[in-house]
């Protein structure tokens, strides 16, 4: 007798970190989407430049956490291999939720929806941009491709009526410059329009360009 899979959708708690004052009016709200083995609140301190009045910053935390560096620190993975279609699809719903969450406070109809992924949340903003409930106005890809099965006809239809930005580090070395040029082609290809920064630096956030880009959202 062969073991069988099963799969049992359950509630469980999700965290994320804001920065802004829900009291306020807000004419921006940016969903800042964390790389792999970090966490939310630290990622949203290294992206604290792009702080002001009328912008409110959400970065969500990825449901999957581990110890890393000799249990000495705490890192979260937004999906693996193992399961990953189920795993896409958790994080996609609790994007969602998370999105009409804010958007019971804050007026959508007056506010510019900013979809920031770095690393490994590149992706995972990539497919909610795609999949999800929210009508993202700016996609940012940070340091990473859009997941490869996006590719799919009608799939990038979507990011067609978004703002797109790639940004990468000059010395990046996950994000290479190969890497940079299949992504453009890529956008072509679907007929998505992009624009393009980078930095001198590595895999990691850089504070001139983060001021930027913010400028041009």
């Amino acid at each position: 007798m062969d073991a069988q899979g099963h799969r049992l959708v359950v509630p469980r708690t999700a965290r994320y970190w804001t920065l802004g004052d829900f009291d306020g009016t807000f004419s921006e709200v940016w969903f800042l989407c964390h790389g792999y083995g970090q966490l939310a609140e630290e990622f949203l301190d290294s992206a604290r430049i792009l702080a002001k009045p009328q912008r409110l910053l959400v970065a969500p935390e990825a449901l999957s956490r581990f110890y890393r560096d000799n249990h000495q620190h705490v890192g979260a993975s937004w999906m693996t291999r193992e399961d990953r279609e189920r795993e896409m699809e958790d994080y996609i719903r609790y994007l969602d939720l998370l999105h009409d969450r804010v958007f019971e406070i804050v007026e959508r109809a007056s506010t510019r929806l900013v979809l920031f992924g770095f690393s490994q949340g590149a992706a995972t903003a990539a497919r909610w941009a795609v999949h999800g409930c929210g009508a993202v106005d700016h996609l940012v890809l940070w340091g990473a491709a859009m997941p490869p099965e996006l590719d799919n006809i009608g799939s990038l239809e979507a990011l067609t009526r978004m703002q797109v930005t790639i940004v990468g580090g000059t010395r990046d070395r996950l994000f290479l410059d190969r890497h940079r040029e299949e992504q453009r082609e890529r956008l072509r290809r679907h007929g998505v329009d992009f624009s393009e920064l980078s930095f001198e630096g590595g895999h990691r956030l850089d504070n001139n360009t983060l001021i930027e880009l913010a400028a041009g959202a």
